[in-house]
């Protein structure tokens, strides 16, 4: 008997998603086992070319951590589509989003920097120092209504995680967190804060500074601003 073909299924993000009409893919297999990142692309801009442009920005994650090109893919697997960061959201959240890390917090309710600056805080502590992105009324020369922000959650807050205790790693003594919020962000409200500690004032501005340029970069989290003119998709963070 012929075996069944096997599926991968490729969830989608952002402006990915959005020109797709859908937040999954389910791609057969070409031929049988695995299927190199590489090959997945081009059999993805071969089923959906009008997605064949986007590809070539995209990231791919395989079980929520980002792989290389020559990386293989099994059927079975959880595979994501990651845009560029920041990228938006194209309506509500399907369901609420609260999920904690162990250095960060993803969630979709107003933010408290009292509560990372507590995560951080200790007798050994000199120094405390702390970064939060607003929503601010005016962007590349329009007036903003408001922001929309969509992250692939289980992922952004394990990369959270992951570059809170690098930076840890890099700088001695120093304590980070940082939470993140997603869904419908109005003018003024924050989108991210963090907070970073250390025996001196230096290390924790620096750590503080490490955090939010890496976040910006490798978390997958997106957001789309809505203007007075329309909206667009944004590459950079808050």
């Amino acid at each position: 008997m012929n075996a069944e073909p096997q599926t991968l299924t490729i969830l989608l993000f952002a402006g990915l998603r959005q020109r797709a009409g859908t937040d999954a893919l389910s791609l057969p297999l070409a031929g049988p086992g695995a299927v190199t990142v590489a090959a997945l692309r081009r059999q993805i801009a071969a089923a959906h070319p009008d997605l064949a442009a986007d590809l070539n920005h995209c990231r791919v994650a395989v079980d929520q951590a980002f792989v290389d090109e020559d990386a293989e893919v099994r059927a079975g697997q959880e595979v994501a589509l990651i845009p560029p960061v920041s990228g938006g959201h194209d309506g509500p959240q399907a369901k609420p989003v609260d999920l904690r890390g162990e250095r960060s917090r993803l969630c979709d309710a107003p933010l408290a920097l009292a509560e990372v600056i507590a995560a951080v805080e200790h007798r050994g502590a000199g120094g405390v120092a702390t970064f939060t992105g607003n929503v601010r009324e005016h962007s590349r020369g329009k007036r903003v209504r408001y922001l929309e922000y969509e992250a692939y959650a289980p992922m952004a807050v394990a990369k959270m995680d992951e570059i809170a205790l690098g930076v840890e790693a890099e700088f001695p003594g120093a304590r980070v967190a940082v939470a993140h919020r997603v869904g419908h962000l109005e003018i003024g409200e924050s989108a991210v804060v963090i907070a970073a500690s250390a025996a001196h004032r230096d290390e924790a501005f620096r750590a503080c500074r490490a955090v939010i340029e890496r976040l910006k970069q490798d978390v997958p989290i997106w957001k789309r601003e809505v203007d007075s003119e329309g909206e667009a998709w944004i590459g950079q963070g808050p």
